[in-house]
């Protein structure tokens, strides 16, 4: 069995997460886990947690990459935890690690890594109706159009994009 696709989901944070980005980050780590990929997150709480709790409930893995050192400070959904300590620089540790992006909600924190992705031309499918910076993106960041930023519906739509764009 070779490696298996990696989707990182990025959003908001526990402090402004809403209710509508927390169901809708559950049902993303549920559609990640059912289509067989490891689903990869900050490890915190909000969208993270809700991924998270969707994927492993799934029967799914989860990977959280937590930016202090501490593996304790991690959501408790959490399969294997990767310690950092390296506060926001841990955002493109996050990216590194996924083949795609799919995006909940989100503010600043999640645009670094929204834009690092970018950079490095991965996948990226931001959730409509999620809120945030997801509800806000343009098609492309800038005029070098390095990756045409994608729109789903529903999860299982966002999951199916990130495949599709990585075949």
């Amino acid at each position: 069995m070779g490696r298996r696709v990696q989707i990182l989901v990025v959003g908001y944070n526990q402090e402004i997460c809403t209710p509508e980005a927390l169901r809708i980050a559950y049902e993303v780590g549920r559609a990640v886990a059912r289509r067989g990929c490891i689903l990869v997150t900050g490890g915190l709480g909000g969208v993270m947690e809700a991924a998270s709790r969707g994927a492993l409930e799934e029967g799914g893995m989860t990977v959280s990459i937590i930016p202090q050192k501490m593996l304790n400070v991690a959501n408790p959904y959490s399969t294997v935890v990767v310690a950092t300590g390296l506060g926001h620089m841990r955002n493109f540790v996050n990216v590194y690690s996924a083949d795609g992006v799919i995006v909940v909600g989100g503010g600043a924190g999640t645009l670094s890594e929204v834009s690092e992705a970018y950079i490095e031309g991965k996948p990226i499918v931001c959730i409509e109706g999620s809120g945030g910076i997801a509800d806000n993106l343009p098609e492309f960041l800038d005029e070098r159009r390095t990756v045409r930023i994608m729109r789903a519906r529903a999860p299982d739509e966002a999951v199916s994009l990130i495949l599709d764009m990585l075949k």
